[in-house]
């Protein structure tokens, strides 16, 4: 049997709500998971539904090496609220030489000493969650991604500037400081827009730029 691609096995430590709903969702989408919480009452809550798991202190690194943690290239520390057993267990992971560590944090604080330490990816999931939503209650958003570096994509109902006229003579990368990346008309799917695409009324779009650039794009009627 080949081996699978190592984004397709994954190792989370703590099992509650952030790192119960991860396991699960990775295993949706055919992921291997050992899944690590040292809560016994948890683990037997969840061994049925992953590939593997282990009761264990997820801060003691011999403990993670007897159960192989050190052979994953991919590990995420669910663990929010107990800051102590977050840091030292993501401070394990970084210790066996873990490839790649996604952690949980709660606050900026938490983000900055997990960074610190090594982690490589740090997920802030009710915070991120917040800014998202906020976005979408405001203008024509349906959905909304953020990236590190200030860029953003969102998925909006079109400008009424933009309706029955191609994009290339909308100048609205210049106007906006926005590119409409693609387009979707009722019952199709998504298409790569071009500078002969002719927007309607009813079609939704994606575009792309700067976050605040996006944001004012959004707010135009």
């Amino acid at each position: 049997m080949a081996k699978k691609p190592s984004s397709d096995v994954v190792v989370v430590l703590g099992l509650g709500r952030f790192g119960k709903s991860l396991a699960l969702e990775l295993m949706a989408q055919g992921a291997e998971v050992l899944g690590i919480d040292s809560d016994e009452a948890v683990v037997q809550r969840v061994s049925d539904r992953l590939t593997h798991a282990a009761v264990a202190d997820t801060t003691d690194e011999e403990a993670l090496r007897q159960l192989s943690v050190h052979e994953y290239d991919r590990a995420v520390v669910g663990i929010g609220s107990d800051l102590e057993a977050s840091l030292l267990t993501a401070s394990a992971l970084i210790n066996l030489s873990v490839g790649n560590v996604w952690a949980k944090a709660i606050s900026n604080a938490h983000a900055k000493i997990l960074t610190q330490i090594g982690v490589h990816h740090v997920v802030r999931p009710e915070h991120d969650m917040g800014k998202r939503v906020a976005h979408l209650v405001r203008g024509r958003m349906m959905d909304y991604i953020e990236f590190d570096d200030g860029f953003a994509m969102v998925k909006t109902t079109p400008a009424r500037f933009l309706v029955g006229h191609r994009l290339g003579d909308t100048a609205v990368r210049t106007k906006y400081k926005v590119t409409v990346v693609a387009v979707k008309r009722p019952g199709e799917g998504f298409a790569y827009a071009t500078a002969d695409t002719v927007i309607a009324e009813d079609d939704m779009v994606i575009v792309s730029g700067q976050v605040r650039d996006t944001e004012r794009f959004s707010e135009l009627t």
